[in-house]
């Protein structure tokens, strides 16, 4: 029997980026079975000859930053995605698919691109008041 996995995806705005830019994921949800590879799409629109674009997956309502592409460099890839994520800026065409290999069960959740970083800080322990 296969598994279906069902990946939504979501358009984050540009986070304190300027009217002009924008990022568009045209498919809402994506049904995969479970082994098989999938590509999520992801176009942007910018001012700026050298963007950078971010993948995110949102676990427990948190954003975890996965990859990060632009012109300049190979980009960065948190370990945990190394094996199995990639995606390939294409500056031409305004776009940055997601591809992942290998489908798991645990990777149903919601993803999105970004044109600017959605998560800047990650604190580790409780906060206190002042």
């Amino acid at each position: 029997m296969r598994n279906w996995l069902i990946l939504y995806v979501l358009a984050a705005c540009c986070f304190g980026s300027r009217a002009e830019e924008n990022v568009r994921q045209p498919t809402e949800d994506v049904m995969v079975v479970e082994g098989h590879p999938t590509t999520l799409t992801c176009l942007f629109d910018t001012t700026s000859p050298s963007p950078y674009l971010f993948w995110y997956k949102l676990a427990n309502a948190k954003p975890i930053f996965m990859l990060r592409r632009d012109t300049f460099s190979p980009g960065e890839t948190t370990t945990e995605f190394k094996d199995r994520f990639d995606a390939h800026l294409n500056v031409t065409g305004k776009s940055v698919p997601l591809t992942i290999q290998r489908l798991q069960l645990s990777d149903s959740a919601v993803y999105y691109c970004a044109l600017r970083p959605t998560v800047t800080k990650v604190y580790s322990g409780p906060l206190q008041k002042l």
